[in-house]
């Protein structure tokens, strides 16, 4: 299951760098910077923060869910799977 969790961050990822306003959103909430996305999407780490990010706001995690053809509760499920996730 890690790896699914992994792909579905790497899909929100993905759907968060083509639109500019969501990438500078998410480049301001995690502190990343932009030269260090590529080289952080290999750390788990790095992406349980993707999944934060999109699972923070419900339109944006419609907006991905349909981007990317995925049931809506995906993320979240995925989240459980990536180091930094609440216990449950």
């Amino acid at each position: 299951m890690r790896e699914d969790a992994v792909e579905i961050a790497i899909q929100c990822l993905t759907f968060i760098a083509k639109d500019m306003d969501q990438l500078g959103k998410f480049l301001a909430q995690s502190g990343a910077g932009p030269e260090k996305i590529r080289e952080s999407a290999q750390d788990p780490a790095f992406l349980g923060g993707v999944l934060d990010y999109i699972l923070s706001d419900e339109a944006t995690l419609l907006e991905f869910a349909a981007w990317a053809d995925i049931d809506p509760s995906a993320p979240a499920a995925a989240r459980r799977f990536l180091p930094g996730s609440a216990p449950d």
